[in-house]
């Protein structure tokens, strides 16, 4: 596998994972979509994924979580779940997209990168809806899972089309989601401790 193609592979691996971190469902059923349409190879042990029963499965899972996420109370609780699901969805799915890349390496790449991708986009995500719920009372958060729900879409589309332009936006992505919350909190005021008089 020639250097340029091995990047690309983990690139398109890692934009995957990322996306996972947002909904973690979705991101699966595009992969899973594109690769029935022989768009993308898959690595050998997931062949599944690109069957018409993986598609119908993972598109019943998406709408299912897509929708319990606009119901108040239940986002907060699936925050919770999708947490650990994020970090093993990301690590299959760049392992599964990983394709003729040696074990050793698609395996490390897809645990730390792939796992590590998914885990850092989903802690954002689970900041932002604990801020919304916290200051707006849970009014703001279907404005979030909206937000999610077109970054879930948006990297996975960009990263099985430009997979470096889709890795470029999650950086920017989280970079600018890490100084927006830290300056949101920096504006709040602290508590006045009182003097015992």
């Amino acid at each position: 596998m020639a250097p340029f193609d091995f990047a690309v592979s983990i690139a398109l691996g890692i934009g995957l994972a990322s996306a996972v971190g947002f909904r973690v469902f979705l991101p699966l059923l595009i992969t899973s979509v594109a690769a029935y349409g022989g768009y993308i190879p898959v690595s050998d042990g997931f062949a599944w994924l690109a069957s018409p029963a993986a598609v119908i499965m993972l598109g019943v899972a998406a709408l299912a979580e897509i929708l319990a996420f606009y119901i108040p109370g239940v986002d907060n609780l699936l925050d919770t779940i999708a947490t650990p699901a994020a970090l093993v969805a990301g690590t299959l799915v760049s392992a599964a997209v990983m394709a003729d890349l040696p074990p050793l390496v698609k395996w490390t790449a897809a645990i730390i990168a792939g796992g590590g991708a998914a885990g850092i986009t989903q802690g954002i995500t689970t900041l932002v809806r604990a801020n919304s719920t916290a200051f707006t009372g849970g009014l703001g958060n279907p404005v979030v899972a909206t937000g999610e729900l077109g970054a879930a879409t948006l990297v996975s589309l960009l990263a099985l089309a430009v997979p470096f332009v889709a890795l470029g936006v999650v950086i920017l992505f989280c970079f600018y989601a890490v100084r927006t919350i830290r300056k949101f909190l920096r504006r709040q005021p602290k508590p006045e401790t009182q003097g015992t008089g």
